[in-house]
């Protein structure tokens, strides 16, 4: 056995994104392993190996909410031996396949994704049904927008599927762990990758604590995309409907998620009073997605 250090805890799909994201908030610097289990109470098991020196207690406290909130189990240490890390399981949706970087891909529709402490490892139930809507809505040759990018996983899809793709956010840890996504599937000449948000989204700090990023860029609301895809929280939505219906071209598409059903019809009064009708949706758990045409 080596004195290298291991932290163990059990995690929900949704639990693991919240590990990713409030580790990117200590600047965490390790490694994480992330497996399903079999018969245990709790579906993934995810593992730490914190660099030499880190603080271990902030680790703790950091993920003790997820604890508190049944997200989790407590966090526990043990001595680790020296152990390959597998970035994540490999899990199927709709055509989609969602694969660690060290495995084969299996056709075209196979999205690579390594470690990242960015949102959006693809096991979050609001990723999945993105995947979902996208699958069935998106066209080769779209111009589209995947607003709050996270991991990089929607716009590696919607790339996949043959359509251009402006890829933004305002996290910096996000923008880089994008564009690392997009370089590992290889879909660079289709993905621009940029630090920033649209129309006001650029007022905004981070997701989770409202954290200023200093100037972030804006994309101006004019009328230049097919399809818009925004995995980000339910007030963001409400803020940005106008936006959204300014920056999609008539009859253009709107995918949103990252919210639960108790705020889907709010959600969805805000997009019809700017011009959107709904023409699908998904729900997995409780988190919802939806589908809103431009109505003119």
């Amino acid at each position: 056995m080596s004195d290298r250090l291991e932290l163990r805890l059990g995690a929900t799909a949704e639990g693991i994104d919240w590990v990713r994201s409030l580790l990117a908030t200590i600047d965490y610097a390790g490694e994480i392993d992330i497996r399903p289990i079999e018969g245990d109470s709790w579906p993934y098991r995810v593992r730490l190996y914190p660099a030499a020196g880190f603080e271990v207690d902030s680790i703790a406290t950091t993920l003790y909410s997820l604890e508190r909130t049944k997200l989790t189990s407590p966090l526990e240490a043990f001595s680790a031996d020296e152990v390959s890390i597998a970035a994540s399981p490999t899990i199927s949706i709709g055509r989609f396949t969602i694969q660690p970087p060290d495995s084969q891909p299996t056709d075209q529709l196979t999205l690579q994704i390594g470690s990242t402490l960015a949102f959006g490892s693809g096991l979050h139930p609001a990723t999945i049904v993105s995947l979902k809507l996208l699958d069935r809505h998106l066209s080769p040759s779209m111009q589209t927008l995947d607003l709050g990018s996270g991991s990089g996983i929607l716009s590696v899809a919607m790339a996949k599927l043959g359509a251009d793709v402006t890829a933004i956010d305002n996290d910096p840890i996000a923008a880089q762990a994008t564009e690392s996504t997009v370089k590992l599937n290889g879909v660079e000449t289709q993905v621009q990758t940029m630090q920033g948000s649209l129309g006001q989204g650029s007022e905004f700090g981070h997701w989770m604590n409202g954290s200023s990023f200093g100037e972030v860029a804006a994309i101006r609301p004019i009328a230049q995309f097919d399809l818009i895809v925004a995995n980000i929280l339910a007030h963001l939505h409400l803020t940005l409907a106008t936006d959204y219906q300014q920056a999609l071209k008539p009859n253009g598409i709107l995918i949103t998620a990252g919210y639960t059903i108790d705020r889907a019809e709010e959600i969805g009064s805000a997009f019809q009073a700017v011009g959107f009708t709904e023409i699908d949706r998904e729900m997995l758990d409780e988190w919802m997605a939806m589908a809103h045409r431009l109505s003119f």
